[in-house]
């Protein structure tokens, strides 16, 4: 019975972990643009 308990856990977490890595990764990389683009814009003369 222990077994069958175990996997809906496991899925619950792996879920909630991609949740929040795709946050992390929609964030980086959306500050990453932002940062380009000031540098862009105080780079030209």
């Amino acid at each position: 019975m222990s077994a069958k308990r175990k996997p809906p856990t496991l899925q619950q977490k792996k879920e909630e972990v991609n949740k929040k890595a795709i946050l992390w990764i929609g964030t980086s990389i959306t500050l990453l643009i932002i940062l380009i683009v000031v540098l862009i814009i105080f780079a030209q003369p």
